[in-house]
Order: C-alpha cells, then structure tokens, then sequence
C-alpha cells in the first residue's frame, strides 16, 4: 500500500521523520506492506507539491542546505495547504504550536478530518484546544486522528492506557512530561543559578528561545490535557487544571528539601477529578523522583492493571518522529493504537 502523504513543517521532527523514512522503508514495506509518498511539503515560506513525490533524503539534505520549499519544484506560494489536499491520504502535521489561535495546524486538520483525510499531529495545539471538535469531525468522515506523539515524545502514553489497558481504570495518573525544567532543577540542585540553568539549557536546545511555556509549567498541563481527555473520560480545558511553574523554586528549597532526602519535581497530576501541574518535594526513592535531565516519565494506578511505571530518556527529536511514523501505520496497516 502507497501512502500520499502532505508534510507540514520542516523543523527538527519531520526532517527526522524523513530521515525514518528514508531508512525504513525496506523494513515498512517487508513488515506492514506500507510505504509513503511525500507529495506535498509546506514550511514558512510556503508549499510545494509534486505528485510524484519528493525524495525524503533529499529533503533532508535540501533543508541541511539552506533551502526552504521555494526552492523546490512544485512551488506554489504561500497559498493554505487545504487547498491543495487533492491526492492527499495523510497529512503529517509538525508545524509550530500555537496554543492562543491553534495557527494553521488547527485549520488544517479541520479541513484534512472534513475531507475524510486522517491526520498525525506533533503540533498539540489542535488536540489542547479543539479536542471534542477533532474528534468528532474524524468519526464523521470516516478519517483517523492521532497524536501520540504531542505527549512525552517518543513515550508511548496514550498508546498503553488506550490500547493495553483494555476495560481497565485509570485512577491516577503522575508523570514528569518536561525534560527542559528537570534539566534545570537538576543543575540548579548542584549550585547553579536558576538563570544559568535556563540559558544553559538554551544554549543545549532542550529550551526554547522563549522557554515560558516550558518553566511555566504550560507544556506539561497541555500534555496533562490531552491524556486526561483520552485516557480518563474527561472533557476538561486548560483553565480546568491549576498550574504553577518552577519561577518559585530557590537553591534553597531544593538544598532543604535534599536534606530531607527528598527531590523537587514538576509533576502533572491527576486524580478523583482534579488535575494540577506543580513543583513537588518527592522521596527520593519514589520513581517520579529519579526522572533525571534528559528523562520523561508516567505512572498509572489502575484498577485491574496494577501500578505501572514508564521512563523516557529523549535528547533528540528522532523518538517524537518515530511515534508519527507509529500512528501513520497505526492507521494504514490495521494495527490498534490511540
């Protein structure tokens, strides 16, 4: 089976993506009878599209050049993608989040979803504030919508609690979604200045040049939303979760709290209908607690499941690439997942 696939957005997770696909083919062909055809790409300066196809590796290295999509054949401007969805079966959707407007991301997959055209998101800006509607437009035309990869990466959360915990309940729910404030309350536990730990962490790439959605605690509440509403029967928005970022945590708390032997983490929470984002003081044996840098982590109480406990370490983007690739083939080749 031949997938013709849209490409939106050309930053670091779909050009690790193409560089899968690149890779992978043999083994997507040999053990899904799956293969994908880029046949539309659109970054910020605009879209080209080529029903032929454009070679992934050389997309990469076209990118890695300096080039953007107007320098490619098939140029038509800076026109919106949803006009040029004719021949599209999946759109692959990467693009920046925006999480006042959803930007273009949202506008897309309502019109990919209308059109009966399933849709693989990165971006979580459209699942955190069109949830509900995504959905529903999705189970209308027939279209899959998935996402896993706007939660923790390349962490298969929504997979396990959607997909292996089968008539099981979710009671409550923990985790550390942000590698960007663990790297800083870590280094920040060792002496180092809460500013030095953040441009630190900027100047590595974990943080972004304006890292308040991250120390804010605003990226994990949007990724507390998205699983609440697939895993815990919620219906919940962000103005549903109280969030408190890691502005307030000293030197001194965290040395207090070690002396205590405990750890300070921001944790995502939820449980009997509460879901809150907070920098709390943990034993350090509880597994929340010895999730270091560059780790993501979950932990799931359930009702017929156990306890379980799920780590993360991802300094790249290649696992949050891998985990679209994942829901691409989710859909096309049978297999269950969220």
């Amino acid at each position: 089976m031949l997938i013709n696939a849209a490409l939106i957005g050309l930053g670091s997770v779909n050009r690790n993506l193409l560089t899968i696909l690149a890779k992978k083919a043999e083994e997507l062909r040999r053990d899904h009878g799956i293969g994908f055809r880029i046949i539309l790409v659109a970054d910020s300066r605009g879209v080209a599209a080529d029903p032929g196809g454009f070679d992934p590796a050389g997309l990469v290295a076209h990118k890695a050049a300096g080039g953007s999509t107007a320098d490619l054949p098939g140029y038509r401007g800076a026109v919106p993608v949803e006009s040029l969805l004719d021949g599209v079966d999946l759109v692959f959707e990467a693009s920046p989040v925006d999480l006042r407007t959803g930007g273009p991301g949202l506008a897309l997959a309502r019109a990919a979803l209308g059109r009966g055209i399933s849709v693989v998101l990165a971006n979580k800006g459209p699942v955190v504030l069109a949830f509900r509607e995504l959905h529903e437009a999705a189970a209308r035309s027939g279209a899959r919508l998935k996402y896993s990869a706007t939660v923790c990466g390349g962490l298969p959360v929504l997979n396990i609690g959607r997909r292996d915990m089968i008539a099981g309940e979710i009671r409550t729910l923990r985790g550390v979604f942000n590698a960007t404030t663990n790297f800083i309350l870590d280094q920040m536990a060792t002496g180092v200045a809460y500013g030095d730990a953040l441009a630190e962490a900027q100047r590595r790439g974990i943080a972004e040049a304006d890292p308040s959605l991250d120390v804010e605690g605003w990226d994990t509440a949007n990724k507390l939303l998205i699983i609440a509403n697939s895993l815990l029967g919620a219906d919940i928005a962000l103005a549903d979760i109280a969030v408190t970022g890691i502005a307030g945590v000293t030197q001194e708390s965290l040395a207090a709290e070690a002396a205590r032997g405990n750890v300070i983490r921001l944790v995502a929470s939820a449980e009997a209908g509460r879901y809150a984002v907070a920098p709390l003081a943990l034993p350090a044996t509880d597994f929340l607690a010895q999730c270091r840098g560059w780790e993501m982590a979950v932990e799931m109480h359930t009702d017929i499941y156990g306890i379980s406990y799920h780590k993360l370490w991802e300094r790249e983007p290649t696992p949050t690439a891998a985990s679209m690739l994942r829901d691409a083939v989710h859909i096309f080749a049978g297999a269950e997942g969220v």
